[in-house]
């Protein structure tokens, strides 16, 4: 429910209590209303139903800080569509993302775009694992030497032979790939099989997942140039404790590496970027996305889209976002509101139940 208000006023509660805060605010507003035009004499729940959204105002948020880092964001596009975006041409994804840095260093040079102080990739901006391809691995590396500055690639990469890892990796212009970030959430049925053994004998689609994934088990705090980003990978950007995680452990700003392509156009890019919305309401963090295929964007710390790419264009900008520190009120709580307000939905069951028996007496 939270993740339809990407830009309302319901958004402020994100602050507080997180997404599910904002969930429950919708949703009791809803409810309200609906109870206000069943029994239209009473005017309490339409009062308070106006009252709710106007309430966030009164929600605490951290302000600025005055520091601010310049983030190159690359967008470079894939071949294809749906389950096959990535095309059947080896390392042309790597070239699109590669040409597209490029080009950004060279802007970066000219004074069209500011210099960055690092860059982002999407996830997949390469299609081939840098650490087992050494062309794959030059191709990246003269890129990043060209820009000058720490790059986050996003990779899938070989774990032992018969698994992967979804991996943010800082590559650095001078020393090469170093720090990174194993994706932690993955998605059933795209990255791995659950009860594989069922599945794969079953259903010959569920051959496609290919490698079963490997989670990582350390949040995504990577440094980068003057900054800790927090790295947050695709599908991760929907779960709480995830993003929690990065912030928690000095993520700032957040960075989300994402590839839609297969759902380019349809409507999961817009919503991915409202869960970003949310999540910079949330801890009071600006939130960069790096897409293959689009949307990729920056959101500032109040929720606000300052900058966004169109779909299925190749595309590049830098920009400047906000460093900050400070953290909400649901960042410090964590996962009590959600806890507190399933509490809450059992005692209403239980005290409903119990009035109705009581009337039935």
């Amino acid at each position: 429910m939270a993740f339809s208000q990407g830009e309302s006023l319901f958004t402020g509660y994100a602050a507080l209590g997180g997404v599910p805060l904002v969930s429950f605010a919708v949703t009791l507003c809803g409810a309200l209303v609906a109870f206000a035009v069943l029994r239209p004499r009473r005017v309490v729940p339409l009062a308070l139903a106006l009252a709710l959204p106007l309430l966030t105002f009164a929600v605490p948020r951290p302000g600025d800080e005055g520091r601010t880092v310049n983030v190159g964001i690359v967008q470079g596009d894939v071949p294809g569509e749906g389950m096959y975006a990535l095309g059947d041409e080896p390392a042309i994804v790597l070239r699109n993302h590669a040409n597209g840095t490029h080009a950004l260093a060279k802007a970066a040079r000219e004074g069209t775009l500011p210099k960055p102080d690092l860059v982002v990739l999407p996830e997949n901006s390469t299609d081939i694992d840098p650490y087992r391809d050494a062309t794959a691995r030059q191709i990246i590396d003269d890129s990043v030497k060209d820009v000058g500055v720490p790059t986050l690639v996003g990779a899938v990469v070989a774990i032992g032979e018969a698994n992967r890892a979804t991996r943010s990796l800082v590559w650095d212009p001078v020393t090469g790939p170093g720090a990174y970030y194993d994706k932690q959430q993955l998605v059933p049925f795209g990255e791995y099989t659950p009860f594989k053994e069922i599945f794969l004998a079953l259903f010959e689609r569920a051959n496609l997942v290919g490698r079963q994934s490997v989670a990582g088990d350390k949040p995504g705090a990577l440094r980068m140039g003057p900054v800790t980003i927090g790295a947050v990978n695709c599908y991760e950007v929907a779960f709480d404790w995830v993003v929690r995680q990065a912030v928690r452990a000095g993520g700032t700003p957040l960075v989300v590496q994402t590839n839609n392509a297969t759902y380019a156009l349809s409507n999961l890019p817009p919503q991915q970027l409202a869960m970003s919305q949310l999540r910079a309401v949330e801890h009071n963090r600006a939130v960069v996305t790096a897409a293959t295929t689009g949307i990729s964007a920056y959101v500032t710390p109040e929720g606000r889209v300052a900058w966004q790419t169109k779909e299925r264009v190749a595309d590049m900008n830098v920009v400047q976002v906000p460093v900050r520190t400070r953290t909400t009120i649901a960042t410090r709580l964590g996962a009590a509101p959600e806890w507190a307000l399933m509490v809450l939905g059992v005692a209403a069951i239980g005290a409903a139940v119990w009035r109705r028996r009581g009337a039935n007496r």
